[in-house]
Order: C-alpha cells, then structure tokens, then sequence
C-alpha cells in the first residue's frame, strides 16, 4: 500500500481516477452509437465500416482526452477555489475531491459522499499496472517487428522481385517496397510503415502456384497503399491505454476484420479471379502451423468468413477473434466452389499407372521421372516431384536435396520402381500435380513442410574477384515466359544449367546467359545442401565449370561404380575459384524441409 499512499499525495491522481472512471460510460455510449449505425450500414462496403470503426475508436480516445482536459480546467478556475477550500475544511462535511466539485449537480451528488482520496489512487494504479503489460507487449511486438527485416532473412528471387514491382504498379503504390524470404513467418506480413518490406515464408514462392503467390502479394501491397501498418500501430496504442474497457477491444476487432476485407476486395479487383484468391488463402492456411502473430501486425477476420465471401455466399457478421473450426470451414467452402465452378480446375491425374518392383543391380537411376520412372526409389521421387522451382517463369528446376527430405523408412531409398505413368503433359505444373496426386493415392504418402536450421553454402565472390565469362548472344535461344523449353539442333536453352556432363573422371556443367541463381540451384542438386546467392551479381555469363567428382556427388543421383577421381582435375569447389572466381563458405540457416508423415509400399501391377 506505500505505493498507493504515495499515489494519493500527487495533484493529478484524482483527476486521472475521475477520468477513467467516466470513461466507463463514455465508452459504452461511443460504442452504443457506433453499433446503431454499423446496423443501419450492414450492407455497405467493408471499407465503409472500416471507416465507421476507425471513428469510432478515434473517438473513445478522444473522450478521455477532454474529460482530462475539462477536469483541469475546472481545477484551475480562481472562483472556485473559495468553494472548494470551504468544503475540505468544513468538519461537518465529508472530503469532497476538487474535481468533483466542478461536476454538474446529478453527478456530484452521485459521488459526494464517496471518499475519493480512498479509492481513486487504488483506481490508477491498478491502471499503470495493466497500462504498463499492455504497452510492454505492444512496445515487444514492434521490436521483434523491425528486427524480423534482418533476421533470418533473404532477398527473393529476381524474378519474384521483378513481378513484385509489377504487381506494385497495378496496385498503385509508387514507392519502393522490398521483398524478402524470412523464416520467421509463416504467412505474407508487412513490416515497416516508411520504408516498408513483405517478408514472405521460406518455400512459398516456390510450392504455391505463381497465380497464388501473386494474389496474395497483391493483399499484402494493399495493406501498404492503405498505411495499414501506421494504423495498427496507432491502434495497438490505444489498446494499451484504453485496455479496462470492452467496448474498445470489440471496436477494434472490427477494424482488424474489416482491413483484411478491403484488402481482399483490392487482390481480387487486380487479380480478376476470386476463386483462385480464395484458393490460395485455404492453401496457405492449411500448411501454416500454429504461432503468435506479432502485436504489430495487421491481421484479421475468420478465414472461412473472408473465403465465403469471396465465394458470393451470404456476407458474414464480422467477428473479433479465428473460430476453432475456421480451416475446416474453409476448406469445405473452397472445395464446394470447386464444384460450383466446374470441374476443370481439379486436380490432375495420370489416367494409367503401372507400378513394378526393380530388383536389378543396375546402379543408374531415374535422373528426370516425368511420364517414366526407371529403377527409381520413392525418395528419388520426391526429390524430383517436390523439386526447387527458383524460376518459374521459364520452367527450370532441379531436384530437391535428399536432405531436405526427412523421415520415413529405410525403404524409400533402398527400394526402386519402375513406373509407366500415362498421359504425360506438355505443361511442366501439370506434370508435377499429376507426380503428387500419384505419390499420395499409390504410396500413401503424406507429408508436410517445417524450417530448420540446417547446414547450407554461401556463395560468395573469391578474394581474387570474379571470373564470370561475358555472356555471348550466339549459342542459345531464348524461349517465352511459362514456355517449357524443347530440343533446337545446334542451339541450348537460354538462362538454363545443363549436365553434369560426365567424362572419364571428371564432370562438367554449362550454361548460357544464365544468372548467379541459376548456378546456385544447379550447385544445390550437385552438393545436396541448399546454396545461397550471396555475391551480388545480378548479370548473366556463360558457363562451362569442369570438376573432379569428390566431394561433388555427395548427394548426386546415379553416382555409384563411377572411376575415382583425376587428381589432376581441381575438385568444385576449387574449380569455382580458379575458373569462376567464386567461393562456397560453408554456413547454417533457415531451411525447409519436407517431414514425411506416412507412407506405404505400392500394390504393384
């Protein structure tokens, strides 16, 4: 009790006790008001009610605010200090607060009799004490916010960055806005009100579809146009101040759930298609664990109440808080709209497989199972299907390293498969869809996505400077965006890494007009450890590494029974100093991996 004593020996407790004492009621008004009118505006715009919400919580901190000021008006009024000296020295009078002196009569006559230098102090502790939680969560949360821009982060692929600008251009934001991959979200987050950054998870840009990825940085694009995060903030303040009343926490539910609205009103209107936006909210829901969003966010809204909205079904009553059901519900609505819409979206499948058991020596396996899978094993399969798409815009990929594939039995390696799979498809997603619905309905194989920390390779630029070959116009051809590529006599794909070509004890890998992106995939498959672009060149060269196969196929498919290696021949990693003027610095960092679940033995036929 020392520290409410002392509390009660300072001028300003009492007129800060009466203060939040009538915010009580000032509140609840407010929030009577805005109700009204929300019901009157139910079929307005979401943001019309944004808006309306905002004004309504501008105005429950406005009310204090001029209750503070009036009280310290009426304090320092000289015609009523008379009074108010009469009355705390009358000894037939109980202590009557100052403040309460210059309230209207009904008031003053509800609290003369109270003692307010008893409870007022007590009032305005326990006020500093959740005041002070409230703004030390909200303080936390905007440094881990500001930190989440250099933690555990990586610049996004150049052709992610470059579609980014573009999708910023439609949107209309003008200023520039980074695009980073962190593996520290689980979902697209803006971070930053004046120099603002999309973080995005570690894989998403590669395993969700481009159409996807891209409604979704348009959402994220709309939250900055709209200064949402400058909003938030201003609103997690006043959570903090104003955190006793309830009224102020179901205001600002709203504003949350409506934000996220409008913004998904805004991805739709550039994307031009609702059911792929919903689509892609159900998908990335699903693979997002359980987490605490940071304070500083700008989140919102039920997930099943937004998709069932994008979807044309009756607008939902906005909700302050996720329902436990809310990814069931959305993941009903959206396969609901699958059949609404037609069935041509669905999921692709090969219409005849056959799938036998390869019990030979020969040690050669599939390198590329797309239609044919020859002496395979299931985690060959996998590497493969589930591959690292860092350019989608032209179809290049490369297998997944098989330690990025955890768990499962000893099998899945040991054991190979011939696989006759039927149609084969023109078009690359397709094919990989039609891989993935064949490893789940034969192998019963059910995965799902983590980020660890992992060893990994730093590419970096060599202490003697590089050595990257000019890239040369003659020598390969250029195929459009989205355009698998195919065989030109005499010519190679442009921005592709081809081989490793292999000699007698030696293995080569060449290139035309590729970027330091392109390497890094291909030294990622060879070395089967995740390499980073980490040397800043954003040019193209021409390729053509030659290497001994030391350490290079530690991880590298059909390597076994190959001749030793030419000591004469510098092993990669010294290859890459001596004729690119690279260098792999070994490192550890945030890595994605896939957990495999279940899986079965296949019924051969």
């Amino acid at each position: 009790m020392n520290s409410v004593q002392l509390l009660a020996s300072q001028p300003w407790v009492e007129r800060l006790g009466w203060t939040l004492l009538h915010f009580l009621w000032q509140g609840a008004l407010v929030a009577a008001l805005y109700g009204a009118i929300r019901r009157m505006a139910r079929e307005a715009s979401p943001n019309t009610r944004y808006v309306l919400a905002c004004a309504a919580l501008a105005a429950m901190m406005a009310a204090p605010l001029a209750t503070w000021a009036w009280t310290t008006w009426a304090w320092m009024r000289p015609a009523d200090m008379a009074p108010v000296a009469a009355t705390r020295t009358a000894s037939v009078q109980p202590p009557v607060s100052m403040a309460a002196t210059n309230l209207p009569l009904p008031v003053r006559a509800t609290v003369s009799d109270v003692r307010p230098l008893q409870f007022l102090p007590l009032v305005v502790a326990v006020w500093l004490a959740g005041a002070t939680v409230f703004w030390i969560r909200f303080m936390g949360g905007w440094v881990v916010a500001a930190r989440m821009r250099s933690m555990l982060v990586r610049p996004a692929p150049l052709e992610w960055r470059e579609t980014f600008r573009t999708l910023g251009t439609r949107i209309g934001v003008s200023r520039p806005v980074g695009l980073l991959v962190s593996a520290l979200v689980q979902v697209p987050t803006v971070v930053g009100w004046i120099r603002p950054v999309v973080l995005v998870p570690v894989g998403a840009l590669a395993g969700l579809p481009p159409e996807h990825m891209e409604a979704l940085l348009i959402h994220e694009l709309a939250h900055i146009r709209r200064h949402d995060y400058l909003v938030n903030l201003l609103q997690s303040a006043a959570e903090a101040l104003l955190f006793y009343h309830p009224a102020v926490w179901w205001v600002s539910g709203h504003i949350r759930a409506e934000r996220e609205l409008c913004c998904d009103d805004a991805a739709v209107a550039v994307s031009g298609d609702a059911l792929t936006y919903a689509r892609a909210l159900a998908e990335l829901e699903s693979c997002r664990p359980a987490h605490l969003n940071v304070a500083v966010a700008a989140n919102g809204g039920r997930l099943s109440d937004r998709i069932a909205r994008l979807l044309g079904r009756s607008r939902p009553s906005v909700r302050t808080g996720p329902g436990p059901g809310s990814l069931a519900a959305a993941v009903v609505l959206v396969a609901a709209a699958c059949g609404l819409f037609g069935q041509s979206d669905a999921h692709p499948a090969f219409q005849s497989v056959s799938i036998k058991r390869n019990t030979s020596d020969w040690s050669e396996a599939a390198r590329r199972p797309m239609g044919l899978g020859v002496n395979a094993s299931l985690e060959l399969l996998i590497q493969f299907t589930y591959g690292i798409h860092d350019n989608p815009m032209n179809g290049h990929w490369a297998p997944l390293p098989a330690s990025q594939v955890v768990g499962g039995p000893e099998w899945m390696n040991s054991e190979r498969y011939d696989i006759d799979a039927r149609p084969r498809s023109a078009d690359p997603d397709q094919e990989w869809l039609k891989w993935k619905a064949l490893l789940a309905d034969r192998f019963r194989l059910r995965l799902h996505r983590e980020t660890r920390e992992l060893p990994i390779y730093d590419l970096t630029i060599a202490q003697s400077g590089p050595k990257l070959p000019a890239a040369q116009e003659a020598g390969c051809i250029s195929f459009p965006p989205g355009t698998p590529p195919r065989y030109v006599p005499g010519k190679v794909d442009c921005g592709y890494v081809s081989g490793p070509f292999s000699g007698y004890a030696a293995l080569n890998i060449q290139g035309r007009k590729i970027h330091v992106a392109d390497l890094a995939r291909e030294l990622t498959s060879i070395l089967n450890r995740p390499v980073l672009d980490k040397t800043g060149f954003t040019g193209e060269f021409d390729l053509d590494l030659r290497f001994n196969r030391d350490a290079a196929l530690a991880g590298f498919p059909g390597s076994e029974g190959l001749a030793p290696p030419d000591p004469s021949v510098p092993n990669i990693f010294e290859a890459l100093q001596e004729q690119l003027g690279l260098k792999l610095e070994p490192a550890k960092g945030p890595v994605e991996v896939l957990v495999i679940d279940h899986v079965e033995r296949p019924a051969t036929n």
